[in-house]
């Protein structure tokens, strides 16, 4: 609260911890609180609580991929993790006499957070956002944050800089603060290391400063010259004691680590025997991946439930532009359909047709099969053999085709089958029988 004294938060330590060891970080016993001190209006005391010489957690690091098939592995080190309180928000927007004011939301001020500092390793926008989206998945996992953008409770600035080819010395860089999305940081990524290009080749010099994102226009601007750490005159902060997270802690926090992203992938890989690329899409949430591995157990086929998760439903999701979570089929249900289409009952056409109608009622798998009527795919032979006569007469010339060379057309009379039979005849019985008519 404004004026009184501070004191640090257990929880919030103990989350800043778990994130650190989720980031391969080593965690400092011992680590001082110290004065970031700057005026801007929104921090009204002048100070900001943060760490400076001896944060948190030091030297760890994340795997993004990298090469053109991303099938490579590139390590982005993380610089440091240590803790510092929240400032308030500067509105600029959506109120009276915006034009001529801001406004200013000390809500937030005063709340802990975790700042992450990357190394300069990231060498493209494409790197970047494959950093920021695995570091999202990681903190998603240890129940650190819901890292929601739009809340603030995950926010990034981007420190640009660039180098002539063979120089070894990075240049000036540039921060860009305010920036909303993953996809308008790459956007903005593009933009500011391009006008950095542009300024050096025309003789020009970078200069230290902060600058904003304009999405609109996909541009950045000179928002203020940004200060050197110098310029904060960092000192202890003498209200608050060194803290202290020692072995026996350490230990008490590591307990609670869960499973992280990397090693759940490896897992799904060896258990449920399905490819690196199934596991990657299966593991983007930890949600999507909790709810894959209860269908995986109770299925025949894991492989069948992980292709009809990426396949039928996800791509209906997109879509309608809705999430996993908001899926009207559970993953029950998707298993249900996977050991029906596996053992036989259904086909793949009528399963498509039947996640259709769940998606156009809103309703879960079991209760639309049901409604349904439990349809079957027939492997009836006298009664297929009764369409495929029907079909081949209906169609002389495409028998004639066939007949002179052209095999291809034995498709189109399993199709006309299928379509004679609604869907409902089994698609291998029904090439079987054709291929004996037909010849």
């Amino acid at each position: 609260m404004p004026g009184a004294l501070p004191v640090p938060n257990r929880k919030a330590v103990e989350f800043a911890t778990l994130a650190a060891m989720a980031l391969h970080c080593r965690i400092n016993e011992t680590s001082i609180f110290a004065r970031k001190n700057y005026f801007y209006p929104d921090l009204p005391k002048g100070y900001q609580i943060s760490q400076y010489d001896k944060p948190l957690a030091e030297h760890g690091f994340i795997e993004v991929p990298a090469g053109k098939n991303g099938g490579d592995q590139k390590k982005i080190g993380i610089a440091r993790v240590h803790l510092e309180e929240d400032a308030g928000k500067s509105l600029h927007e959506g109120f009276p006499d915006a034009s001529e004011k801001t406004a200013i939301d000390l809500n937030r001020s005063g709340v802990p957070l975790i700042e992450i500092v990357s190394e300069p390793d990231i060498s493209t926008p494409d790197e970047a956002y494959e950093y920021l989206t695995r570091l999202k998945q990681i903190i998603l996992y240890s129940g650190v944050s819901d890292c929601n953008m739009e809340e603030g409770s995950l926010r990034c600035d981007a420190n640009v800089s660039i180098r002539p080819r063979g120089q070894k010395e990075l240049g000036t860089k540039a921060e860009i603060k305010n920036v909303n999305s993953f996809r308008f940081i790459r956007e903005a990524l593009i933009y500011e290391i391009a006008r950095q290009a542009d300024v050096v080749e025309s003789g020009g010099k970078i200069i230290q400063e902060t600058r904003l994102y304009n999405a609109h226009e996909g541009k950045t601007y000179s928002m203020r010259s940004k200060e050197q750490a110098h310029d904060y005159r960092y000192f202890p902060e003498p209200d608050l004691l060194p803290l202290v997270v020692d072995e026996k802690w350490r230990a008490e926090i590591r307990k609670t680590l869960p499973e992280l992203p990397e090693a759940r992938r490896a897992r799904l890989v060896k258990e449920y025997g399905i490819t690196q690329y199934d596991a990657q899409v299966l593991t983007v949430s930890k949600s999507l991946a909790d709810q894959f591995e209860s269908a995986a157990k109770a299925a025949k086929s894991p492989k069948r439930v992980a292709n009809l998760v990426q396949g039928e439903l996800m791509g209906r999701l997109k879509a309608s532009g809705a999430e996993i979570e908001q899926s009207p089929i559970s993953m029950k249900g998707v298993a249900q359909s996977a050991d029906l289409v596996e053992s036989g009952v259904i086909s793949g056409k009528m399963l498509k047709d039947l996640y259709d109608l769940c998606f156009e009622r809103s309703q879960d798998f079991p209760e639309v099969y049901e409604e349904e009527g439990r349809p079957q795919q027939s492997s009836d032979t006298s009664a297929l053999e009764k369409i495929i006569d029907e079909v081949i007469a209906a169609n002389p010339k495409q028998l004639e085709q066939f007949r002179a060379g052209k095999t291809t057309m034995l498709g189109f009379f399993v199709g006309q089958v299928m379509k004679a039979s609604k869907g409902q005849a089994n698609p291998q019985v029904v090439n079987e029988l054709l291929a004996k008519k037909l010849d």
